[in-house]
């Protein structure tokens, strides 16, 4: 594909047309979705008091159900890029979030008839994730059906601050149900906002473009090499996977050290602990509100390195806090970390929807996903392995330092010349 170096009028750029706010069939998406998201920061906090309170699990086995929610994307989010694309994504959606809410379902099911087992655990979260992995790659596929090229930028900052949103409110929320009615009884949430999903999801109007026919020697083995071929053969997106996956490595670091760093070196108490970290998710909730504005007098494409080498760097003040008032620069630190990240995020989502071809796109996001997701665990293993050898302290100024860096890649890139993103792949013309 032709790198696009010049300026072109894109998502960034000026709209006409009905606000998103009129557009029903994207609020009825982002309604649904702001309820699930809800409900799944309510199994965050209930699962694992779940295997602590109620089943008396290990620290190993809780770890090891940790690692079991998010095993899917590393092991099927390949081959699920090629499925999703060979099929109608509302339709995928609507499936996967019929099995979460069966699958999440059986965890009180089971409480309430004292049969529950960490293995029955080790399922639902592994099933779980499979579900999330197809929902979600279906779901960054399936936006761009719903709205205009130049509105993409202000659907994925909605539907990014809604993410945030949850984290923010959604651990609280899941602590008084937790309180209320017991780690068990507030799992049903979740399984009812799946419920309420699906419901938004059908009644959306919109019908997306049936996916292309296959050829008859096409095998999942090609379509899956032909998603990887497509973003590490295009100079740009390549250059915004590396930078996404390095960003993500020193993330993981960060996020493995900070609580670590807030209780043992300034020595925070632990009820306070949560409070502090809420500066991410209020500094993400700002980005997806304000991402789609900056786009516009920035550029959408300028956008993607401006939010990683400008605005992210203030985020180093965080590993510069003392105990005392001085542990209000981690807060401070955590909230440019968010607002940044969340920035990016928008910016770089909407020129990837931008430039892939209707055909790839389900491959092209599970792609990325599956590369940018992967290098989280080993920051986080790497994180802890640099604070035990040269302290708690140098380890998160590196990590926040290389998270800074990682904006490099995008910099030099075409992104540097361009201000805004291209106008969107056509589809390819369909002939009798």
């Amino acid at each position: 594909m032709t790198e696009v170096t010049q300026d072109l009028q894109g998502a960034g750029a000026k709209t006409d047309g009905p606000s998103l706010w009129r557009q029903r069939d994207f609020m009825l998406l982002w309604s649904g979705q702001t309820v699930s998201e809800m409900g799944s920061a309510v199994t965050q906090v209930a699962l694992p008091l779940l295997a602590l309170v109620v089943l008396e699990a290990s620290t190993f086995q809780v770890g090891l159900l940790a690692a079991a929610t998010t095993l899917a994307f590393a092991l099927i989010a390949l081959p699920a890029g090629a499925m999703v694309d060979g099929a109608a994504k509302r339709s995928v959606m609507i499936v996967c979030n019929l099995l979460r809410l069966v699958i999440i379902g059986s965890v009180p099911v089971a409480a309430a008839f004292d049969v529950l087992t960490m293995a029955q655990l080790y399922v639902v979260a592994v099933a779980a994730g499979v579900c999330s992995v197809f929902f979600d790659v279906s779901y960054q596929s399936y936006v761009p059906s719903l709205v205009r090229a130049d509105r993409l930028m202000s659907a994925n900052g909605k539907l990014g601050t809604t993410q945030e949103f949850a984290q923010l409110g959604g651990p609280s929320m899941g602590g008084g149900l937790v309180w209320l009615f017991g780690a068990a009884g507030a799992m049903t949430a979740d399984a009812v906002s799946y419920a309420v999903s699906v419901l938004s999801i059908l009644g959306i109007r919109t019908r997306e473009e049936p996916p292309p026919a296959r050829a008859a020697d096409e095998t999942l083995r090609r379509r899956i090499a032909e998603g990887l071929k497509f973003v590490f053969g295009h100079g740009i997106l390549r250059r915004v996977v590396v930078c996404t996956g390095t960003a993500n490595l020193f993330g993981g670091m960060t996020s493995a050290l900070a609580v670590v760093f807030l209780v043992r070196e300034l020595h925070v108490p632990p009820a306070l602990t949560g409070l502090i970290m809420a500066g991410s998710a209020i500094g993400g909730i700002a980005g997806g509100v304000f991402a789609g504005r900056l786009a516009g007098k920035i550029g959408s494409a300028r956008i993607i390195w401006v939010s990683m080498l400008v605005f992210s760097a203030p985020q180093v003040v965080a590993a510069a806090a003392w105990q005392g008032w001085g542990v209000l620069l981690f807060p401070l630190g955590w909230a440019v970390t968010g607002f940044s990240a969340m920035v990016y995020n928008v910016a770089q989502l909407s020129y990837r929807q931008s430039v892939t071809p209707p055909e790839l796109m389900g491959r092209m996001n599970a792609a990325v996903r599956w590369v940018v997701w992967g290098t989280l665990p080993i920051g986080g293993v790497l994180g802890g392995a640099l604070g035990t050898l040269i302290g708690v302290r140098p380890a998160l100024w590196l990590a926040f330092v290389g998270a800074w860096a990682a904006g490099w890649f995008v910099f030099f890139s075409p992104l540097r010349h361009m201000r805004d993103v291209p106008p969107p792949v056509p589809a390819p013309a369909v002939t009798s």
